[in-house]
């Protein structure tokens, strides 16, 4: 089995997410023994932020790098385990899960679009929204 970002390199669809980890040096991480659940945002969900916020980001690493790790969690979470509450991320703070009434779970209010994308190393859940931090915010290239 592969890792987490060879997996996601075989998707096709995180391309913009695998550079970013690249520009923040998580890579390697990304590629150790782990486990890691990783809510990845998709390409498409990236193309939602404000116009410029994206480049921005990629040049603060200090930021960028928050910002990942806010959507990594310690441990294999796979789809069912995933419940109403709190998880606490590798950046620290905790992501807010809930069950909708379709029974479908949010992270943050982004939707789960495929979950269980297995790796050697963790599990990947593709993610409609970027995810921010309390606290965080992108602003729009002026």
């Amino acid at each position: 089995m592969k890792t987490i970002i060879d997996t996601a390199t075989d998707a096709g669809k995180f391309t913009t997410l695998l550079n970013a980890f690249k520009a923040a040096a998580l890579t390697d991480s990304m590629r150790a023994k782990g486990p890691y659940t990783v809510f990845a945002p998709t390409d498409e969900a990236f193309t939602q932020l404000p116009a410029g916020a994206l480049n921005a980001l990629l040049k603060d690493r200090k930021k960028l790098k928050g910002v990942l790790e806010y959507h990594m969690v310690p441990g294999t979470l796979a789809g069912n385990d995933l419940k109403t509450g709190e998880i606490t991320t590798v950046e620290g703070t905790p992501l807010v899960l809930a069950t909708q009434q379709d029974g479908k779970v949010t992270v943050n209010g982004a939707k789960i679009l495929q979950a269980d994308i297995e790796a050697s190393n963790g599990v990947i859940h593709a993610i409609n929204t970027v995810v921010l931090p309390k606290g965080t915010t992108l602003a729009a290239a002026a």
